[in-house]
Parts: C-alpha cells; structure tokens; sequence
C-alpha cells in the first residue's frame, strides 16, 4: 500500500448526514457508525498526487482526518493509505516519487508479539507475573501479557469500574468520600473519568499506539477514533470498554483481584543484586492481610499512589523527585472556545465541540500551560484522600454540555519544593503521619546537604496545596473559586457571572490567590491577557478558575533502565504514569505494553538488547 497525506477538501465536500453519537446507556450500535468518507473525492486527489488514472486505484482508506481552521475557509486534512489494482507496480511508483515527502510506503502497523508462553508454563504460581493496577498502563500490560500466554495476576485496590462509578459520584452529589474507591482508585484508573483524550506526542516507532486504538474498538469504542485527529471515548463509553477488556483478559487466563492492596514488599539478596521476592497484600474487602510470592511485578500504580510510593522508598527501590504542575480549572462558555477556534464554521455538527493548547512563558521564568482541555464537559472532584481537594476535568463521548474546561497549570521542578514550603517537620509530619514524618524530615534535611531533593517532598507540596483548598473551599469538599477578572485585578469574588461552574460538590467564590505559590499565582496574572490575545474571550472577566488541579503526573519517579526493570531491584518493573514514564491514557497504554514486552524477554531469557527492535515475521 501507498500511504499519502496533506490531501485536502473543502469541509462542504465532506459528508455531515449523520448524527453524533449518544452517550450511554441509550446509545444504539447504529450511533456507533460513523460518518462516511468523501472517498470519490478523495481518490481523485490521490490519483492526481500518484500521477496515475483513478480508475488504477483499487481501494483507499481513510488513516487519518484532522481540520486546518488556519483560514476562513476551513480544510479538511486526510491520510490515506491506497491499494492499486497492479499491486506490482507500487513498488516502481515509490521509487519514481522518492522525492515527494507526502507519498510513502504505508508502513505495518500490527503488533507482533515477542515471544509465546511454553505449552506447560507456568510449572510454579509464583512464575506468573504480576500486574498492580487496573488503570490504562495496567490494563494494557495484563492484556498482552495475557496474549502471549503468561495469565497475568492483577491486583487493583479499588473496585470493579461500574461499582466504582457509584462511589465516585458519592462524593460529587453527597460530598462522601470514599478514599479507596475514586477517581483516582479502581479499575480504569484516573483515565476513567477524563475526557477520555487518546492522543500523545510521544515516539511511536513500533505503533504501539495503534495497537491500543485497536483493542478500544475491539472492546466497543467507536471505531472514529481510529482516524480522528484528536480521538477521545467519554467516561460512560469507557466504562462498557473497560468492562470488555477485562473479561478478555480473564478468558486468556489472566486474573483481576480487586479490592487487593499492596501494603508491603520484601527484597531478596540474588548475589550482588536485589530482586522483589513478595508482596505484601491486605484484602480490603475482608481485611485479611497475605504474602504473595513473585518473580516480576509490573508496578503500575498511577499517580496518586502515595502510600505505595513511600512503600517502595522505604523497601529500599531506587526513586527520584521529578517536575510537575499545578494550578487551577478554568471554564468559559463552549460556545466562546468553539467562536474562536472555528470562526463562522462554528456549530458544523462534523466539527464538534472546539478544544485547544496553549502556553506562555511569563517574566519570572515560569511556564504556564493549558492541560488535560475538556470540551463540552464538566469539572470534577477528584481526591483521594480526606481533607483534600482536588478537581479534574471530564467529558463524554457527545461533548455537549455548556462549559469548556481545561487545567490552567503552572511548572514546578524538584529545585523548588525545599523553596515553596521548607523541609521542616511539620509539614512533613501534616503529610506522612507523625512517625513517618519525622523519619522522612530528617532524611530531607541529609539529601538538602548533599544538594539533593527528597523523592517524596513532592507529595508534601501536593498535600499542603490539597489542604489548603480544603480549608479555603469550607471543608466540605466545595472547591474555592474565583473570577477570571477578579483573579487578574487581585480581589475576592463574591457573585458568579455568565458563567456557571460545573463542579459538583459546588464552589465557593472567594480569594485563591493563598491556594497556590506566590510565583504560580503570578505567572498566572501575566499569562491570562495573554491568551486573550490568543483565544477572544479567554481571559473574560466571568470565566471561572477551580482549585486546585494538582495531579497533573506523578512528582517522582521510579527509574528504571533498558531492560525497563528498577535500576536496582531486579523483577520490579515500574511502568506508566506513577513511575514517570506517560501522562495521558495512550502513552500509558503504550507504556504498559513495552513493559509487558519487556517482562516477556526476560523471562524467556530473550537477549535484553532485542527490546525496541524487535522485527515483524515479514522483516
């Protein structure tokens, strides 16, 4: 096949009949169909790209659409991938446009497992791997680990993911929190209830990217997001496909135990190395606490898993403390972001709920960036631990509802987490307990002497900013709030405008200046104007900003090597967003299927230096 890009219609020669698809659980297998493809007009351009008649192409598919709005006359962008009828002759027509960067060989996409469980394995329980974590990075390690035979042993906190959606909409409408049961814990992980967003810009030599777009569709995802520029799911269709994916991998042999904490690890001493020889776990449900022998664990935690963060410092897992952001929701009118983005096309129903991206690198060296942007979607709370705040951003598949939010956030390197609050006991003590506190206090004060930051001072900065918001929003879980044009002329706000937050417990206006460091919460200042400049209407006067968006990634990580294992602790492998390696359910997703690939090697005894170049049978 041949693959082509920058190939470009007019967007009133793309066909719009059909209707967006519901959300659940009204949702029909028709709403699921998507639009059809201009391909008639398609394939006259990509004859007249090839240099050859329409009539020698035989097939076209769509790979790829995305929208060029740079003009007023907005642009539909395709990918296409053609077949010609003469499939000999593609390989001479290659060779004579050699020179045209938009015509090439389209690559193979397919995932090509690297190697395959032994028809006897496993001889031992302990053999089979384990997975701690149910969310993306989990999900996809559990799966392919499943695929090549290894019948992976997941162990989730949380609960299964529609028990899971009851809990969390506990705290939203009855301000109940329950800390193992969240939007942060159970199966989906955080990724559950998010904008469902499945675009990265990571490296992506391999396409594992396309193998987790694949195995979305396959468990039920609208199959658009496979050529979308910006594919997204929505939470209630998450739930179903999360669901599916899980029972796949059971009927490979894998098993899902929820409710299964990890609260403990023992190390062994294997000659001059140390390998993870158990871990221990505490059923939830019942309290009864196990030790579980293992040869290789795939931590998958997320970000948010603090407790299981200090666990592993404690057993001795080499970790280290690595930048964040934090900041604020902000919400406009959708009808503002989609009037600016796509000027009078805005409301075409191929089109959508508008989003965007953007950054400003203000005065006092700090960068300012939207994150995590929902269009059409709603604000939520997003803690997992009592008298805390947190908020998140959400939407569903249909995008319709009235606001656009996203974070408005601001970098924080490890340098600055001795600087924003001191390394003293108390607030080590307000963070990890009085115990833990001081041990970790003290051990901060020796890392600060050598010139080093502690790998778990960045949980004291999210905690202290969590709390903060708590206290400021009523102790309630309300969430503090405040004009976009209060915020910027530095007073409270008392009364909301053409805007209404979306946040549900609910926001209590006041002052949010005291919820964040002083230089975040002057960068912000600077940067709003600015991207009123950019957007018409951002930086509105009744735009509405949240606190406090603090989980943004995870602020250490767990660093591994080539082989993708701890760099010192052999069979540990830490993988995905709480390790450090992704930020966003695709990444995730790729991450744990690297790592599963990974584990696969080592424990076939695979050359480690095959990973990443492994070669497709047709090579």
């Amino acid at each position: 096949m041949i693959r082509l890009s920058e190939l470009k219609l007019p967007l009133a020669e793309v066909p719009t009949e059909h209707r967006r698809s519901a959300d659940a659980p009204t949702e029909t297998d028709l709403d699921r169909e998507p639009p059809p493809h201009p391909v008639e007009a398609l394939t006259r351009l990509a004859a007249a790209a090839l240099d050859v008649p329409a009539s020698d192409i035989a097939h076209l598919h769509v790979f790829k659409r995305s929208f060029d709005a740079r003009k007023a006359d907005l642009l539909a962008v395709y990918i296409v991938d053609v077949t010609l009828a003469d499939a000999d002759q593609e390989a001479p027509l290659l060779a004579q446009l050699v020179d045209r960067p938009h015509i090439q060989p389209t690559p193979d996409m397919a995932w090509y497992p690297p190697g395959r469980a032994p028809s006897d394995w496993p001889a031992h329980e302990s053999e089979r791997p384990v997975v701690v974590g149910l969310g993306p990075c989990g999900l996809f390690t559990a799966l392919a680990l499943a695929q090549m035979g290894f019948r992976p042993i997941v162990l989730e906190r949380g609960k299964p993911v529609r028990e899971r959606t009851k809990d969390t909409w506990g705290l939203w409408r009855k301000h109940v929190l329950n800390p193992e049961s969240n939007v942060q814990y159970g199966e989906g992980g955080a990724g559950l209830f998010s904008d469902g967003k499945l675009y990265s810009q990571i490296k992506d030599p391999r396409f594992f990217g396309r193998k987790v777009m694949q195995e979305f569709v396959d468990a039920g995802a609208p199959s658009e997001i496979l050529y979308t520029a910006h594919p997204h799911i929505g939470t209630f269709k998450l739930v179903r496909v999360v669901e599916a994916m899980r029972e796949k991998i059971i009927a490979l042999g894998g098993e899902i135990r929820f409710q299964h904490q990890v609260c403990g690890l023992t190390l062994a001493q294997d000659g001059s190395e140390q390998r993870i020889a158990s871990l221990r776990v505490r059923r939830l449900d019942s309290g009864d606490t196990v030790d579980l022998p293992v040869q290789r664990v795939v931590f998958a935690l997320g970000h948010s898993s603090r407790d299981t963060f200090a666990q592993l410092w404690d057993a001795g897992v080499f970790m280290e403390a690595k930048p964040f952001s934090v900041g604020f929701r902000i919400e406009h009118p959708q009808g503002v972001i989609d009037r600016a983005r796509w000027g009078r096309h805005s409301g075409h129903p191929l089109l959508g709920a508008a989003d965007y991206k953007l950054v400003h690198h203000a005065k006092n060296g700090r960068a300012v960036y939207s994150f995590c942007m929902c269009p059409g979607g709603m604000v939520v709370a997003a803690t997992s631990e009592p008298g805390r705040v947190v908020t998140n951003g959400m939407s569903q598949y249909s995008r319709n509802e009235r606001n656009a939010n996203a974070g408005l956030v601001v970098g924080i390197e490890p340098v600055d987490f001795p600087q924003t609050f001191p390394q003293d006991a108390p607030l080590w003590t307000a963070a990890f307990g009085e115990r833990d506190g001081m041990r970790y206090a003290a051990q901060a004060t020796a890392l600060a002497a050598e010139g080093k930051t502690h790998p778990l001072a960045g949980i004291v900065l999210q905690r202290e900013l969590e709390a903060r918001a708590y206290q400021l929003g009523g102790g309630t879980y309300e969430a503090p709030g405040q004009l976009v044009g209060d915020f910027v002329a530095q007073r409270p706000s008392s009364v909301l405008g053409e805007v209404m937050p979306s946040y549900q417990p609910g926001v209590k206006l006041g002052d949010l200046a005291p919820a964040l460091p002083a230089y975040a919460i002057e960068a912000m200042r600077e940067a709003l104007p600015v991207f009123g400049r950019k957007i018409q209407g951002y930086d509105m006067a009744d735009a509405v900003l949240t606190g406090v968006e603090t989980r943004t990634s995870a602020p250490l990580r767990i660093t591994r090597g080539d082989d993708f294992q701890s760099l010192n602790t052999r069979g540990l492998y830490p993988a995905g967003e709480g390790a450090g390696y992704a930020g966003g359910i695709l990444s995730a997703g790729v991450d744990g299927l690297k790592v599963a690939e990974a584990l696969v090697l080592d424990l076939l005894k695979t050359p480690q230096t095959s990973i990443g170049s492994v070669k497709s049978p047709s090579a």
